[in-house]
């Protein structure tokens, strides 16, 4: 893992804000209404993995919903961009499997999204950037 306080231009520091922030914004859109109407979908919401609909759905609202609301302000960026990348690789790979690209292609874009966060992380414009930096000299003094 690369140190998020390393200087790389500020353009591009810019560009994974934007991305971090408008990308799960978005991303709150399909789980927001998921979790507010869990009871009525939880009985049928797709069980793509065998876990039973109300697994399925929970993990569904675990990435698109508290993955985006971590990955916004940029809190533990890599490790937050795990199951949101997994709950799209399941949406576009499983779920949507059968369906024409164009159906599924949402799915795509949101997993490509996720996977650039997993690798660049979050940059110096995130909570990351600020916290880490300041736990590691903490824990340096003992």
């Amino acid at each position: 893992m690369s140190d998020p306080t390393a200087k790389s231009p500020v353009h591009v520091d810019v560009a994974l804000a934007f991305l971090r922030i408008g990308l799960c914004c978005l991303m709150l859109r399909h789980g927001i209404p998921k979790l507010l109407e869990f009871d009525a979908r939880s009985a049928e919401f797709p069980d793509p993995l065998g876990v039973g609909h109300t697994t399925s759905l929970v993990l569904a609202i675990f990435g698109e919903v508290f993955c985006s609301l971590l990955l916004i302000p940029g809190i533990l960026v890599r490790l937050t961009a795990i199951p949101f990348c997994i709950t799209m690789a399941v949406a576009f790979l499983v779920v949507h499997a059968d369906q024409p690209f164009g159906e599924k292609e949402l799915a795509f874009l949101y997993l490509f999204g996720g996977m650039t966060l997993l690798i660049a992380g979050g940059g110096r414009f995130s909570v990351d950037a600020w916290l880490l930096p300041r736990l590691r000299a903490r824990f340096a003094k003992r």
